[in-house]
Order: C-alpha cells, then structure tokens, then sequence
C-alpha cells in the first residue's frame, strides 16, 4: 500500500493551494485505492477545517472538499500550534479532523511513499 502525505500551508480562499491540494488528494483517492492518504494543514492552512464556510454558488467550498477526503478514509491532521496562534484551537473543527503536532507531522513524513506540499 502506498501511503501519500499532502502538506498544505495557505488560507482556504485568496490563493488556490488548497483548492489545488484538495483537488489531488480526490484523485489520488479516485484513480488509486488503498492509498493510504494523510492531508496535514499548517500556517493559515488550518483555517480550512473550520466548518459552516459559505462561499457563492458555482464556488469551491474547502470544507466540503475536506469532508471528501474524509468520506474516503483519507485523514485530516492541523498543527496545533498554528491552530493556537490564530485564537483555534479550541474551536470546533469539522468532523474528522485533529489536532495534531510537529513530532506527527515528521513520523507521516518519513512514513510516507510521497510527500507534496502546496
């Protein structure tokens, strides 16, 4: 089994890294099954695990794009240290998402068959 870990550092909307990201996280899903795939949010990327977002019609929306990879089996992971210096990291997050730290992030790393970063 291959195991894919997706880095992703920008804020949901204003760039479209996590658009971007989101959108190979779901084809990897798609095309290769029984990837194993670990998305791990850092910076103002933690942002994009908030729920209720509302963007216009015809828009992405991150969260459901998130909520996607989850229904997959995909996991979610925040750096709780960022998620602390933007005032989040007691807040409710989506369903399926964690917390999690730095020492994680370095074991998916090193576990991991490929590592992109957006």
């Amino acid at each position: 089994m291959k195991r894919v870990l997706i880095i992703i550092n920008d804020a949901p909307y204003g760039t479209e890294k996590a658009y971007n990201a989101l959108r190979m996280a779901m084809q990897i899903q798609k095309d290769f099954e029984g990837t194993e795939l670990n998305v791990f949010l850092m910076a103002d990327a933690v942002t994009c695990a908030l729920p209720n977002q509302s963007t216009p019609s015809g828009y992405y929306n991150i969260e459901r794009m998130l909520k996607a990879v989850l229904i997959k089996n995909g996991k979610v992971k925040l750096c709780g240290s960022c998620c602390e210096a933007r005032g989040i990291k007691e807040v409710k997050l989506i369903d399926g998402a964690e917390l999690s730290t730095m020492k994680e992030l370095a074991t998916l790393t090193m576990e991991s068959d490929k590592v992109f970063t957006f």
